[in-house]
């Protein structure tokens, strides 16, 4: 069996697992000023899109199969030829550093001790060269903007860092509006203000871990790795200008990363058939199905819905999934209707923030064990046994 076991039951735990990864929100809430908590839960505009996230796999249902031995349950999964103990990963996340104590080396470090790799956001606030150092799973996405001059150089520096994937984020065009955000004070760039500083004492144990330690660090964070150097700090007033020409990214630009990147290629925010078609003509080897946990366009359908249309072209490269998964038997669904892997963004950081590393790892064991349990109850003991579990909507077989 190769689900991770939680922490014993006579140590404290770093979180509360009792409501599943969904019930990491209290928690998150509690421990982070309000802007950070609001940033982290919220979505963009009327948050329309992530309620459909979440609400997609509500709609299927499995029929389990019964009196079936499933005392060898394996939780194994092979992505890009490496087999891997758990089928899911961690998504990138920006600003981790400054939600979690060091976020994105305890999340790099969590994920390698547990097998699994983790995605290092380009709007991370750690030097990449660290994280991965770190974290010998870790991926590195980029947020890259249509700059032939600047993708070059950012390749580079990703592949010298020792990266063995890249992952390009599609769907940042422009940027967004979040509103939810916006609303409690958080800006990016961040804007400094009474009512932040306000919240930052409300939040004594956020300040203590995160603003406070290595001499008021936080002060001085930057964007590490939107290009070869680094990158501006996050209190910048020219964050902006700085990030570049994102809404001139093409495919021309996805064809010329692909004949300089040696390593696997991946595309984050795919959505519609057809570019996962292109995708694969470009010569990509992996497409995450994603909205960006609907934080970029307000009005699109749910990740899993586009998963299950992605699924039908019968495409040869990798297909991931993220978006919504808030339990074990969220990730068997998006197994089941076609992805090759899952990622799981918000509720690893929020497990995070409230317990750092520890709380990162028991988050990943959480998941795991749901897995497990679900994967006995369905009378199946590995992954490709979901081909013999039927999956309804509204009553109806789903081929």
């Amino acid at each position: 069996m190769h689900a991770l076991k939680v922490a014993p039951r006579n140590r404290r735990c770093a979180i509360d697992g009792g409501a599943g990864l969904a019930g990491l929100d209290a928690g998150a809430r509690r421990m982070l000023p309000p802007a950070l908590y609001h940033y982290l839960a919220g979505a963009s505009d009327d948050e329309a899109t992530h309620a459909r996230n979440l609400r997609a796999f509500g709609e299927l249902a499995f029929l389990p199969k019964v009196l079936v031995d499933v005392s060898r349950r394996s939780l194994a999964k092979t992505l890009f030829g490496v087999e891997r103990r758990l089928p899911f990963g961690i998504a990138p996340m920006g600003f981790s550093r400054l939600i979690a104590p060091d976020g994105d080396i305890a999340l790099a470090r969590a994920a390698a001790d547990a097998d699994i790799p983790f995605i290092l956001s380009g709007a991370s606030l750690t030097p990449m060269e660290e994280v991965r150092a770190a974290g010998a799973t870790s991926w590195f996405q980029a947020y890259v903007p249509g700059e032939a001059d600047r993708i070059a150089g950012l390749i580079d520096r990703v592949e010298a860092a020792g990266f063995d994937t890249l992952v390009i984020t599609a769907d940042t065009a422009v940027h967004p509006k979040h509103e939810r955000a916006a609303r409690h004070g958080f800006h990016s760039p961040v804007k400094p203000s009474l009512g932040l500083a306000w919240q930052g004492l409300s939040r004594p144990g956020w300040l203590r871990r995160v603003f406070l330690r290595d001499r008021l660090a936080a002060l001085k964070f930057r964007f590490e790795n939107m290009d070869a150097g680094q990158g501006p700090p996050i209190f910048s007033a020219t964050l902006v200008r700085d990030i570049g020409r994102r809404d001139a990214l093409s495919w021309p630009h996805i064809e010329a990363v692909r004949r300089r990147w040696k390593g696997k290629l991946v595309i984050k925010g795919i959505m519609a058939a057809g570019d996962a078609a292109t995708a694969e003509k470009a010569g990509v080897d992996g497409i995450i199905v994603s909205n960006h946990g609907g934080r970029q366009v307000d009005c699109a359908a749910s990740s899993l819905a586009a998963l299950e249309r992605i699924a039908e072209r019968g495409l040869t490269l990798t297909v991931m999934h993220d978006g919504g998964i808030r339990r074990g038997a969220d990730v068997l669904k998006a197994l089941k209707l076609g992805a090759d892997f899952v990622f799981v963004g918000r509720p690893m950081l929020m497990a995070a923030a409230i317990g750092g590393r520890r709380g990162a790892a028991e988050a990943i064991a959480l998941l795991a064990e749901e897995i497990d349990i679900a994967m006995a109850l369905l009378g199946i003991d590995d992954l490709p046994g979901l081909a013999e579990v039927e999956l309804l909507r509204d009553r109806r077989p789903l081929s």
